[in-house]
């Protein structure tokens, strides 16, 4: 019944919200760089703030220190969806964020040879994310899944953290899909969105992965992980500079070259990491077969990648000659 009264509160408050976006221009406009044409509300992932300010009310004396971290990443990315912050001071808040996370996870107990590079990893891992919201539904649908994935884990084979923590951004998640898993959007995610359920996604990550000592479970992010990494590389080589906007990932070359639809693109995304999280969740063994496993699960996407994506591009390079 909870969580009905939550589902029902969300998709009260995010149109209340839609009207005042609209009222206030918070809005995305096309660009050269984006892979929409319309110009759409920003700023839906705000639905996750409310998540967590659900969780809060609830659960306060448990995870007060997470999901302030999750408030404060968020409400400094909803800053940004409106002002354009500058890097520096996006970078601090995001620290402030995951230093409340590290708290609650007892992470400042590790040697400092630890910390700094979870620092790295865990501020890297958000922001790549971030750069993966890029077309209609991708966020939404590769977020529950992740989450689904996480909630089998919780629920059937180790308990990790309190159930709410899970089913509520899973509700969250779900009613943002019904603005935005569509031809032509009612909303955006915004950076609100996507950086923070990235946020939440990576901390139910972190806490099961220092619980088991398993790190196989970073590969829930396995399809990101391989479109962000090599594109990163692809720019590198490009001598671009990856801080700014552009339109190389594979996922933006499916949409923009070869006019795939925006929703079937997001539902492969999703469908390909679903099966990843269950051959993950079947696997048995010693922690290097598992690692072995793995590689060999990320292989395909690593060779789809650089076997296909010249060759996807072609309308492009062919329109710059």
């Amino acid at each position: 019944m909870m969580y009905l009264a939550v589902a029902i509160l969300f998709f009260v408050l995010l149109p209340v919200y839609f009207r005042i976006a609209d009222r206030y221009n918070i809005i995305d406009k096309p660009n050269e760089r984006s892979s929409h044409k319309n110009v759409t509300i920003r700023g839906g992932g705000i639905v996750f703030i409310m998540a967590a300010l659900v969780v809060l009310c609830t659960h306060f004396t448990a995870f007060w220190l997470p999901v302030t971290g999750i408030l404060v990443i968020g409400l400094i990315s909803f800053l940004d969806d409106i002002y354009t912050l500058p890097n520096k001071v996006r970078l601090l808040f995001h620290m402030v964020a995951v230093t409340l996370l590290f708290l609650y996870l007892h992470v400042m107990a590790l040697p400092i040879l630890v910390i700094v590079p979870l620092y790295i990893l865990v501020i890297g891992i958000i922001n790549a994310y971030n750069f993966m919201d890029g077309i209609n539904g991708i966020t939404g649908l590769y977020s529950l899944v992740i989450l689904a994935g996480l909630q089998y884990v919780n629920v059937y084979q180790l308990p990790f953290i309190e159930a709410d923590m899970i089913w509520i951004p899973m509700i969250a998640c779900a009613v943002f899909l019904f603005f935005n898993f569509r031809v032509k959007a009612v909303c955006f995610a915004g950076d609100v969105g996507s950086v923070t359920i990235a946020f939440w996604i990576v901390a139910l990550l972190l806490d099961l992965i220092l619980t088991t000592g398993n790190w196989m479970y970073i590969l829930f992010l396995g399809v990101y992980g391989v479109d962000s990494i090599l594109t990163i590389i692809h720019r590198l080589i490009l001598q671009q500079n990856i801080f700014k906007a552009h339109r190389l990932h594979f996922y933006q070359i499916l949409v923009n070259e070869q006019k795939i639809p925006h929703l079937v693109v997001s539902a492969a995304y999703a469908l390909v990491q679903t099966l990843i999280i269950v051959m993950l969740l079947n696997t048995s063994g010693d922690i290097h077969q598992n690692w072995l496993r793995g590689l060999l699960i990320l292989l395909p996407l690593v060779l789809i990648y650089i076997g296909f994506k010249g060759r996807l591009m072609q309308p492009r390079l062919n329109g710059n000659k």
